[in-house]
């Protein structure tokens, strides 16, 4: 990949999990709850401790700069997913992009949450350890389909100009 597609990359994924924060901060003005990334970043700082399992990661112990850690972690799993989106696709696909594969991929995106950090932070497989695990996994599913969206609206508008 050349430096303008890293570049181009990197736009997308930033683009992307702004647009999936939109729809969360609407989400959270309604009232329903949705992610907090200071928990995202305790458990990512608990693994530099070794801790990778948590039977409730808000009853682990605070890690220092966990909110930020927790936002960084947030955008570069967006970032990341682009990279994988455009890789697969091609670079062609994001000079002329179509919405379907960005909401395919977006959606498919829901395995990391629902099977590795659901599980991991307390919350078991797809939630399960929740007081409304379908209710978590519809959540879970409309905001990996806005971050799909999103990545169609960013590869579309980073075309037009």
């Amino acid at each position: 990949m050349s430096i303008p597609s890293i570049g181009l990359v990197i736009l997308i994924g930033v683009v992307s999990t702004a647009v999936m924060d939109m729809w969360l901060l609407v989400l959270s003005r309604l009232g329903v709850p949705t992610t907090d990334w200071r928990l995202v970043g305790r458990w990512v700082g608990q693994m530099a401790q070794g801790r990778f399992a948590h039977a409730s990661i808000a009853e682990a112990a605070p890690v220092r700069g966990e909110h930020p850690l927790g936002w960084l972690t947030h955008y570069g799993a967006g970032i990341a997913y682009a990279a994988v989106l455009v890789a697969f696709m091609g670079t062609d696909w994001a000079s002329q992009p179509t919405i379907v594969p960005a909401l395919v991929f977006g959606l498919v995106t829901v395995v990391v949450p629902l099977f590795v950090m659901q599980p991991a932070m307390g919350s078991g497989f797809a939630g399960s350890n929740t007081t409304a695990p379908v209710r978590s996994c519809v959540r879970t599913f409309a905001n990996h389909a806005v971050f799909g969206a999103g990545l169609y609206v960013a590869a579309a508008g980073i075309a037009y100009f």
